[in-house]
């Protein structure tokens, strides 16, 4: 991870609000993906959505977690990857993927959602999506 260490700490502190309300801000990410790229919504039609937030949302909570720990990170990051090819997902998702996150990020956090905090939030997900999309390549 390229991080700086104000940028860890931007993407902590700001996670530890967004996980506050974690149902509420996993419904606005999931409806704002499946209005910028419907073609995502083909991936969830047997999914339970209240479950799939919850799943996403600890997810994102773990990672956060061991940002600093990038050796442990990679291969979570790298078995997500291929289970989101098998799964179906094409690379560019993880653009709208990013943009629906980020979006999300703006609305729950708001004026705390500084500039810094965006760029931090956007280098942070540009790192993951890599290792994932990398890992999704040689699947």
């Amino acid at each position: 991870m390229n991080l700086t260490p104000e940028q860890e700490r931007l993407v902590r502190s700001t996670w530890e609000t967004v996980a506050r309300i974690q149902d509420d801000a996993a419904r606005l990410f999931y409806g704002r993906l499946f209005e910028i790229d419907p073609s995502t919504r083909a991936l969830f039609t047997s999914v339970d959505m209240a479950k799939q937030g919850e799943k996403f949302m600890r997810t994102i909570t773990t990672t956060v977690a061991k940002l600093e720990y990038p050796d442990i990170l990679l291969p979570g990051l790298e078995a997500l990857g291929r289970r989101h090819a098998g799964y179906g997902t094409k690379e560019g998702q993880y653009e709208s993927v990013g943009a629906a996150l980020l979006w999300t990020l703006g609305e729950v956090l708001g004026e705390e959602f500084t500039h810094e905090a965006q760029e931090a939030w956007a280098e942070t997900y540009g790192t993951l999506a890599s290792i994932m999309k990398e890992a999704a390549r040689g699947a």
